[in-house]
């Protein structure tokens, strides 16, 4: 498909990316969501915890929604987009993924950018046990790139019913994604990463004292130090690179057969250029790529307290089927 013109035109404040990435990651709040949480167990034995949010109206329509990097089903972003589904007669199923409902995972492994069968998890007990006939797909960031992982992976075992998919801030290329956070401009956003999954870090050092240990958790220095040191050892990867290359939703993309929206914003500094797949979009019947000059990372401030992307990615659901 062509590339998609962006109307994307915010207030001059938010054409800082930094500015939009900070607002909406820190100070955005999303009220009026009442979330109802059900857990499912998967085949190893582990969990994964899903906030379910209604539509008033009885509805066929479910919008799953995946969040990015040590995000969860509360972020605003995840909660902005299922208000406006609900309001739009969608039901949404807001995955948290491994380790990120509050409670720690049972296994050593947790959730990484390429743990599709997860997702494909959720959708298979969705079409099992609840009662829809459209599926539709939302990812941000580290959650848009298992998005696109599924649908292209897999594109001739699609479940019919999903219907299109949306993804938004994504790093389609990992270890493009992962040199950015080296630079100085994304200290401040590395640093709160890291700190973050090395808390994590310790939780399992704490369960798994064979598998990790104090000095491993103390040498991590850098995001990949994180992908080399627990990453790719958690998950079956020889290194963080071998990680990168096998998760990175890029390649996947030609593969893609249905109607799917990829909304990257040119001032995403979270993105280096690979992770702008304008060759791979316009070779594809499927793929849709918007490039926004402005919007920061997951940020695309707008009106009333609704994004543009929200806006964007609602309005696409409902074109195109």
């Amino acid at each position: 498909m062509p590339i998609i013109p962006s109307l994307y035109h915010p207030p001059l404040l938010f054409k800082n990316g930094h500015f939009s990435t900070i607002y909406s990651g820190l100070f955005r709040k999303v009220s009026g969501v009442k979330q109802q949480r059900e857990r499912i167990v998967l085949t190893d034995g582990d969990f994964l915890d899903l906030d379910w949010s209604y539509s008033k109206s009885q509805t066929n329509k479910v919008a799953i929604i995946v969040h990015g990097l040590e995000g969860n089903a509360q972020r605003a972003y995840v909660l902005g987009s299922a208000k406006l589904f609900n309001l739009s007669n969608y039901d949404c199923c807001s995955i948290n993924l491994r380790g990120c409902s509050g409670e720690t995972n049972t296994l050593f492994r947790s959730y990484h950018s390429g743990a599709t069968e997860d997702l494909n998890a959720v959708i298979s007990h969705i079409l099992e046990n609840k009662n829809y006939d459209e599926l539709y797909l939302k990812g941000f960031s580290l959650g848009g790139n298992l998005v696109l992982k599924y649908l292209g992976e897999r594109p001739t075992k699609v479940p019919s019913q999903i219907k299109s998919a949306v993804a938004i801030s994504v790093p389609c290329n990992l270890k493009n994604s992962q040199e950015q956070f080296l630079k100085t401009n994304n200290i401040l956003y590395a640093k709160r990463f890291k700190k973050h999954l090395k808390e994590k870090l310790v939780e399992k050092l704490e369960i798994f004292p064979d598998l990790i240990s104090t000095k491993e958790i103390q040498n991590i220095k850098t995001l990949k130090d994180f992908d080399d040191t627990y990453t790719s050892k958690a998950h079956g990867f020889k290194n963080a690179l071998d990680y990168y290359k096998n998760c990175s939703s890029l390649q996947f993309l030609p593969n893609i057969k249905i109607p799917t929206l990829l909304i990257n914003a040119k001032n995403d500094s979270f993105l280096g250029v690979d992770c702008y797949p304008y060759l791979e979009a316009k070779n594809s019947l499927s793929l849709y790529f918007e490039i926004p000059n402005f919007g920061g990372h997951v940020g695309f401030f707008g009106k009333e307290n609704i994004t543009y992307s929200e806006k964007r990615g609602l309005n696409f659901f409902n074109e195109v089927y």
